[in-house]
């Protein structure tokens, strides 16, 4: 049986064809966390899909849709959950690829954002692209932290600067990124909190080559809290994704909400 208190998932999905998205919600349906931030959202079939059947099915979808041939993120709860999309106008530049919602937790409310931050080639189109958008995040970050305790979950497209394997593609403005979220906005990195030593990827290339790629950070206050934070690599594993999910739990009491019915 899980630990009791507040539990948050987030998966890259990868905009599924409607085949690969009715796999995908069975997979999720049968998960118990409150909070699922699904990354790599587009406004296409498959995930037009996936909102549909998980609404019908009693979740709250917060969706803010792309633009035409952009991608986003999606927050899904089964517990009550008011969506902030103030967040995404903070950060304004590619704006779905942020969602945020509040929840009224009875220890006080906390803000659950969502990221899936843009990848990049060698062009420096793709590169400047990245830069822009994790300095415009950044930004947002800053103010959105010290309103309220917050949690950011999602698919950052940058690894630790302790990574292993060391990677030398990876430029010093994506390490600053992840080194911004530990100090500046003073987050904890929920994995390496719980495991300091543990080498895991949710990502794999081809020649099998691994990376940390999808994070959950927590503000300190919270960091006394966290129970559980673990890879689950069954959606890479099965073809559901070609990521792994990352879940993780908080010994406090979540929003109280009947839970969603299986259809």
């Amino acid at each position: 049986m899980p630990s009791p208190g507040l539990s948050l998932l987030t998966l890259n999905i990868g905009n599924p064809s409607p085949d690969r998205a009715r796999r995908q919600l069975a997979w999720l349906m049968r998960r118990d966390e409150d909070i699922l931030v699904l990354t790599e959202t587009k406004a296409s079939a498959g995930c037009r899909l996936l909102t549909q059947e998980l609404t019908a099915a009693g979740y709250a979808v917060h969706s803010p849709w792309p633009e035409a041939g952009e991608y986003g993120t999606m927050i899904v709860s089964t517990v009550p959950a008011t969506p902030d999309d103030g967040f995404g106008d903070r950060v304004g530049y590619l704006p779905s690829r942020a969602a945020a919602v509040i929840l009224p937790a009875p220890a006080g409310a906390l803000r659950v954002i969502g990221l899936y931050v843009p990848a990049r080639d060698a062009s420096p189109g793709k590169t400047e692209r990245k830069r822009r958008w994790l300095a415009a995040c950044d930004a947002a970050l800053a103010a959105a932290v010290t309103e309220m305790p917050a949690i950011v979950l999602g698919d950052l497209n940058v690894v630790e600067p302790g990574h292993w394997p060391r990677y030398p593609f990876f430029a010093p403005f994506e390490y600053d990124f992840y080194r911004a979220l530990a100090e500046a906005h003073r987050l904890t990195d929920v994995f390496r909190e719980l495991h300091p030593d543990l080498a895991e990827h949710s990502w794999v290339g081809r020649a099998g080559d691994g990376y940390r790629y999808d994070h959950a950070f927590c503000c300190q206050s919270l960091s006394g809290y966290l129970t559980d934070c673990d890879y689950l690599h069954q959606p890479r594993e099965d073809g559901l994704s070609d990521h792994s999910a990352l879940t993780m739990r908080l010994a406090i009491i979540p929003p109280a909400a009947p839970p969603p019915s299986l259809p």
